[in-house]
């Protein structure tokens, strides 16, 4: 048993070290390759890292960052449960399938930050605004795999579910298991999404918010403080992005094992 935990921890080490790795690299590169930089627009990074320290490792962080996180949670969530929802619904129904798909096909492909002036028009500037419109970035990848998943399913689940006369309750539930993968693949997807909407949602009407941070320091030409915002954001997508693969790997387990996938970072 203690060897089988060591070998456990030495794996997961592994895995931390792997995935940290590269960025620690490229860090280090920019470091060094921006050491003796004199242009106004790209400083070096040691005065970059001093920005970041001065600005985000204050009271700007609860002001700026906590707000956009809590519009990213709420947006990403409201996603998720429409994605999911209505994605079942296409792909287990053919005729919803063939009624929805023109509408499906003309909405997928409008970038949601082009229905921000619509949105300032009908809902007004505001958080309701922001977080539509981040859930209507990502509820795409999150529907159209769903939809994919549960059209994929086998059909020798249902037709065995079927013969031993299961509820129906208990069919939807084999069946949204089975399309499990497709669904964390799609939020996956999403997830990075909703993030780049956010920002952008930020950018363009809002007082707060990391986004806003960002382009009121570039508007004031505050340089070093306008690349720590960029850097603040790579590094939440690189957390937020470990985070739901930690997830993903707990949820998909049962896969994982059924396929002979090892876990990975």
């Amino acid at each position: 048993m203690t060897g089988h935990r060591g070998a456990a921890l030495l794996r997961g080490v592994s895995a931390v070290g792997l995935a940290l790795g590269l960025p620690v690299v490229l860090f280090a590169l920019w470091w060094l390759a921006s050491a003796d930089s004199t242009n106004i627009f790209l400083p070096p990074l040691r005065r970059i890292v001093e920005a970041f320290g001065q600005v985000w490792l204050s009271d700007v962080f609860v002001r700026d960052v906590l707000p956009s996180l809590r519009r990213l949670a709420i947006g990403y969530a409201a996603a998720l449960v429409v994605g999911v929802g209505v994605g079942y619904v296409i792909g287990r129904w053919s005729l919803i399938r063939a009624l929805t798909s023109p509408i499906l096909a003309f909405f997928r492909v409008l970038p949601a930050p082009v229905m921000i002036p619509v949105l300032l028009v009908a809902v007004g500037i505001g958080d309701a605004t922001k977080l539509i419109v981040i859930a209507l970035g990502a509820v795409w990848p999150i529907l159209l795999n769903t939809a994919d998943g549960v059209r994929g399913v086998d059909d020798v689940q249902l037709e065995t579910a079927a013969a031993y006369r299961l509820p129906s309750w208990t069919r939807h539930g084999l069946i949204l298991r089975a399309a499990t993968p497709q669904v964390f693949a799609g939020a996956r997807q999403a997830l990075g999404i909703s993030l780049i909407v956010m920002v952008v949602s930020e950018m363009l009407m809002s007082t707060d918010g990391l986004g806003f941070t960002v382009i009121r320091f570039q508007r004031t030409f505050a340089i070093p403080q306008m690349w720590s915002g960029v850097l603040l954001l790579g590094v939440l997508g690189f957390g937020l992005a470990k985070i739901f693969e930690l997830i993903e790997r707990r949820a998909l387990r049962w896969h994982q094992g059924a396929t002979g996938r090892e876990e990975s970072w």
